[in-house]
């Protein structure tokens, strides 16, 4: 007997469905992921001066102690209201709002001590507020 041989055909591996299921892959990671954007704050930062332009006459100072008593111009508040202070503003300043203002507060001050004097400057409208701080020697 004798077998008659066919030629074999060669094995070839077929690459097109295992490129089409990578292509869905990508397209499905690159529809289903979710880019966030880094978000970032423009400021532009106040510049300090060390001339004195204004004298004491024409301007507010604000001070805040350690246990938040307001001292305005150097005469303590009988409360701590958001009122009070807006009015005792408002009665030294003469409803005039380009006065400069200054807040300063001692450093172990309530937060919502400083936070009430700046709405109270607020509500009536101040122009020029600035918060006083001390350079540290270190």
């Amino acid at each position: 007997m004798k077998f008659k041989r066919e030629p074999r055909e060669e094995l070839e591996l077929n690459l097109t469905p295992l490129i089409d299921v990578v292509f869905l892959l990508l397209i499905f990671f690159m529809v289903s992921t979710t880019f966030q954007k880094e978000s970032e704050i423009s400021l532009q930062l106040p510049r300090a001066s060390d001339t004195e332009t204004e004298s004491s006459q024409d301007r507010i100072e604000i001070v805040i102690n350690a246990a938040g008593h307001y001292f305005i111009n150097d005469q303590e508040l009988v409360n701590s209201d958001v009122a009070t202070v807006q009015n005792a503003l408002y009665k030294i300043s003469g409803g005039k709002r380009d006065i400069p203002l200054t807040i300063r507060a001692d450093a172990q001050a309530p937060h919502q001590s400083v936070v009430t004097a700046m709405d109270a400057a607020g509500q009536l409208g101040m122009l020029k507020m600035s918060i006083a701080t001390s350079r540290s020697t270190d």
